[in-house]
């Protein structure tokens, strides 16, 4: 059952609540809803953090946890699951969100050499930044639609399929 699963993989909701990044966020942490897990505060907490992941912010965390308290979703799944975007997987993500945003305006992609530096991504916000940008808002949509959907459908399949095993027992 996901429940379980994911009961397993989330982190204690005490360390969270004690994060010092989070303490702008203040009683608000303290609502029970934020750390359910029931299947409408997965699914929403699939869909933030996915969301979130897809935006090229260096705060992603903090505006997963921003929406989740918002959208009364599960705050440490939605908070864990930015980190889909990783330093290993940052650059074959965001290099898809750049193609699919070159795609979407119609423009060619454009050959460049990424630099760690302020000024390449200033630079770069003329260049390669409209489609970069468009291509994350569009994947960042499609990611929490279908994450949002998919949990959902997940959720429903394993509790059905519990409640014919318990039919078949009794």
């Amino acid at each position: 059952m996901p429940k379980k699963t994911i009961k397993k993989l989330m982190p204690d909701h005490h360390t969270i609540k004690s994060n010092k990044h989070l303490q702008i966020f203040g009683d608000l942490l303290h609502n029970p809803n934020l750390w359910h897990l029931n299947r409408r505060s997965v699914a929403k907490a699939f869909a933030v953090g996915l969301f979130c992941a897809f935006i090229p912010v260096p705060f992603q965390m903090m505006l997963a946890a921003s929406i989740a308290i918002i959208a009364h979703a599960n705050l440490p799944l939605a908070v864990s699951l930015v980190w889909i975007t990783n330093p290993l997987t940052m650059p074959f993500i965001f290099y898809s969100c750049y193609v699919v945003g070159t795609w979407i305006l119609g423009t060619p992609q454009q050959e460049f050499v990424f630099e760690l530096s302020w000024q390449w991504i200033l630079d770069s916000l003329s260049t390669i930044g409209p489609a970069f940008l468009l291509g994350c808002i569009i994947m960042a949509i499609i990611a929490s639609f279908l994450a949002y959907f998919g949990i959902n459908s997940l959720w429903r399949y394993s509790v059905a399929k519990e409640w014919k095993k318990r039919q078949f027992r009794d």
